[in-house]
């Protein structure tokens, strides 16, 4: 069953996590250890994240430098296919096109489509650790451009403009938005414009960057809503669990530490502090966006799984 089927035919309001696919010499075994602890809570879907390969520099014994390309984690493809076999939960590998070419891109849907995975999330992706100039013949440039290469591969139409058999079950999607404004968009009317281009050409849901601050997240809905945009928009939860995300999550993420939850975290002595404080400030913020009737929760796992099953225990 697609995503937004399973979002939309829930009695209560949906849990589902995103995880972070082990370093390269770990197994599997990671991964399942995540979604065991999480099982309890009838999880609707799991996302999996996906990481591009990163050029790193070494000097070589002449003293010359050499720039190498290293893959550090496995690809979501394999692990979302892993997933949906042993656990029969739907699977999301999430879709890259940043680091990725626009032929691996076709590959992995190739991949998915043979491996009955067909919920998929669209993203640009980071661009911090990549080469600031890629051939925009070979990669895409946002996640627009990856959704009409999705689109195109539903209708049967290779990335070269021959076609092919379509599939028979066509790969459904969610895609990003930003309650606090995307850090490179030049203002919020921006935002949404491009929010507004992602449902129009067939996003079924959006799925928020982590946020802090409802208030944030049920304006941003608001706006959207005024727009005409109807799909779910899925608040992004991401329990803190350590002292200097105070200020690495807004520096990083461009999320803001409401005062609250800023002054409780600058009490705090250990990082087992502030994974206090991030656990109950996320029960409350979870609670509350229950209560409005949000249509799921999506929790961001990376390093906070034991905080997350212990905000559900208390939410679910």
């Amino acid at each position: 069953m697609k995503v937004i089927d399973l979002i939309n035919n829930s009695k209560k309001t949906a849990f589902s996590f995103e995880i972070l696919p082990p370093l390269k010499g770990n197994s599997i075994q990671k991964v399942y250890n995540v979604i065991d602890k999480l099982l309890d809570f009838d999880p609707k879907y799991v996302n999996i994240t996906s990481h591009h390969s990163e050029n790193i520099y070494k000097t070589l014994p002449d003293g010359t430098i050499q720039k190498v390309n290293v893959r550090k984690r496995p690809g979501s493809v394999a692990i979302a296919s892993a997933i949906q076999n042993k656990y029969k939960i739907t699977a999301v590998p999430h879709i890259v096109c940043k680091g990725f070419t626009k032929d691996e891109t076709e590959y992995a849907l190739i991949d998915l489509n043979f491996l009955g995975v067909y919920d998929l999330l669209l993203l640009r992706g980071d661009i911090k650790k990549l080469d600031p100039i890629t051939d925009p013949n070979v990669y895409h440039n946002y996640a627009t451009d990856l959704q009409e290469q999705v689109n195109n591969f539903n209708k049967g139409i290779a990335i070269d403009g021959s076609t092919f058999e379509a599939n028979e079950t066509p790969f459904s999607y969610g895609m990003a938005c930003y309650p606090e404004k995307h850090e490179e968009a030049p203002n919020m009317e921006s935002d949404i414009f491009y929010a507004k281009e992602k449902v129009k050409n067939g996003a079924d849901y959006l799925v928020t960057q982590m946020f802090f601050d409802n208030q944030k997240y049920y304006d941003f809905v608001g706006r959207l809503r005024l727009e005409g945009i109807t799909v779910p928009i899925i608040p992004g939860i991401k329990p803190i669990v350590l002292k200097n995300q105070l200020t690495v999550l807004p520096r990083i993420f461009r999320s803001e530490i409401p005062e609250p939850l800023a002054s409780e975290l600058r009490k705090c002595k250990t990082d087992n502090d502030a994974k206090a404080v991030g656990i109950e400030w996320g029960i409350q913020q979870c609670k509350d966006l229950i209560s409005k009737g949000v249509p799921s929760l999506h929790f961001y796992t990376m390093m906070a799984t034991d905080s997350v099953q212990q905000i559900a225990r208390q939410v679910y």
